[in-house]
């Protein structure tokens, strides 16, 4: 099996894919989809009838996860405007524009800023397209069949590169034994990575294209914010972490092709089952239990700190010390309190670290871990067809560091896109402590209470900060409808009695509202 595009011969930076129906028409939107993001531009070339706009149809039905979407013609608006989960889109067909001009009377540039826009006779636009682009042009193909088609992609500016790397990515597919199947596009996370399914009659499996995440400002020690928080830069870190995790008998996904040079993998599907339920989507109490379990399991081992990715390869764990804690926590200053409109002078700024500084000691004397990071209902997968502790599939978990047992827990048990309730929480932690006691008879129920509670409240800190800054910086708003919930996750982990100081200075800067349970 061949991969679903090849090289055109003479043109090194040209990509053909046979479309000799519909339905490999949709295909060519799900292989394209993952590679797209906001800002980008699609053009789309070729004589009427040649499928551009069934091409369009096609892509936009994939952005938004539903194959029956209505998706009109835009000839006559010339401009559809969508706005789904993911991502905005505009459709655009310029075939009725005389002059570029007429497209600041249709509100071009504040439309296509921060959306994937699809355009079909992109030319009619001129100078006014983005440089960065991807370019497909479709030729009627009777070769192929009555309805056959045939697509040439090209790439301007940085879609040059991203055209080869999907072009790579085919060829890693199909080395996996996974070319003939069925590409579909998953809705991704918050960070850059994208993904795809895999589907084979028989099986399926899951395409991550995760480039090494570049280095950002230096704003410590010559040191970018990534690096100071122990962030993966590429991919390496995933397939160490998902080997080390299977070694140690736990349902994380089988790496079953790898560039990792690249950051494209070809991993276990692990599939769709969560551990929620309902709509609106509540916590399966048995499941989160289960997913507790895993974490003591976890934390009653000695672990190695230092993983094998491949043969003479090794990945070391980095430690989760109280400097990255801080510049984490910094997050809530330098996004959220501005976001709120309280201002945080020098003093404030000051009197915080030194306050955490001083509440995170304790951290260092504790016994390290593995610390997945994002232990929460989006990475957690349920899977019931197997036995005991690997029910639970693990996936999400490049960013693992050294670091203590809480933070997990806190992770689980106040899980930020979905409210958890108290009593739930309670015996979630009373259900861990009971699970290690099993183990360890001498483990310390009310120091460990202790670190959660301090987990929990640095985790909160450190996500309203976040969730911001994915607001702010990121275009994505969606994230605000969170900051309720993990306000009062704050609130109630600041209501611990060892924590005290840092509730003063909360209570003294946040608006009172902000720690309102």
């Amino acid at each position: 099996m061949s991969p679903l595009i090849s090289r055109v011969p003479g043109l090194p930076n040209a990509f053909r894919m046979d479309l000799p129906d519909l339905q490999t028409t949709g295909q060519l939107a799900a292989l394209l989809a993952p590679w797209l993001a906001p800002g980008d531009l699609v053009a789309l070339r070729g004589d009427l009838g040649a499928g551009k706009t069934a091409f369009a149809r096609a892509l936009v039905r994939v952005l938004a996860d539903d194959p029956q979407l209505e998706v009109p013609s835009p000839t006559f608006s010339v401009l559809v405007g969508y706005e789904f989960a993911r991502v905005k889109v505009v459709h655009a067909d310029l075939y009725r524009v005389e002059d570029p001009d007429e497209l600041d009377e249709l509100g071009w540039d504040e439309l296509s800023a921060d959306s994937i826009v699809i355009v079909e006779w992109p030319d009619r636009a001129a100078e006014r397209l983005a440089a960065d682009r991807l370019i497909i042009e479709f030729d009627l193909a009777p070769d192929l069949g009555p309805e056959g088609r045939r697509a040439i992609l090209s790439g301007s500016g940085e879609f040059i590169e991203r055209l080869d790397r999907l072009h790579v990515s085919e060829l890693l597919i199909d080395a996996s034994g996974f070319g003939a199947a069925e590409r579909r596009y998953m809705q991704g996370d918050a960070s850059s990575r994208s993904y795809a399914r895999l589907v084979l009659p028989d099986r399926s499996a899951v395409l991550m294209n995760a480039p090494r995440r570049p280095d950002g400002p230096p704003i410590r020690r010559g040191l970018p914010y990534s690096r100071l928080a122990h962030l993966a830069e590429d991919v390496r870190a995933f397939v160490a972490v998902a080997r080390g995790l299977r070694a140690q008998g736990f349902s994380a996904p089988q790496i079953y092709a790898a560039d990792l040079d690249r950051g494209l993998l070809v991993i276990e599907d692990l599939g769709d089952g969560g551990i929620l339920g309902g709509s609106p989507p509540e916590p399966i109490k048995e499941r989160y239990e289960v997913a507790a379990e895993v974490l003591a399991a976890l934390h009653t081992r000695a672990l190695p700190h230092v993983l094998h990715i491949a043969p003479q390869s090794e990945y070391v764990l980095p430690v989760y010390g109280v400097e990255a804690f801080l510049i984490e926590l910094e997050l809530m200053l330098d996004w959220y309190l501005p976001f709120r409109n309280v201002r945080a002078d020098a003093v404030v700024r000051d009197e915080f670290l030194m306050l955490w500084r001083n509440a995170l000691s304790p951290v260092l004397n504790e016994p390290q871990t593995w610390v997945l990071r994002d232990y929460h209902s989006p990475n957690l997968i349920w899977l019931p067809q197997r036995e005991g502790l690997q029910r639970m599939g693990l996936i999400d978990f490049q960013d693992a560091v050294l670091g203590p047992a809480a933070y997990d827990l806190a992770s689980l048990a106040q899980d930020a896109r979905v409210d958890i309730p108290e009593n739930l929480e309670l015996h979630l932690v009373g259900h861990y402590v009971a699970q290690r006691r099993e183990v360890d008879p001498t483990f310390d129920a009310r120091a460990f209470t202790h670190l959660y509670a301090l987990m929990g409240a640095q985790r909160a800190t450190k996500i309203l900060g976040i969730f911001t800054r994915l607001h702010q910086r990121d275009g994505k708003p969606q994230y605000l409808r969170h900051l309720p919930r993990v306000r009062r996750y704050l609130a109630r982990c600041l209501g611990h009695q060892e924590l005290g100081s840092l509730r003063m200075w909360y209570e003294a800067v946040l608006p009172s509202k902000d720690l309102q349970t």
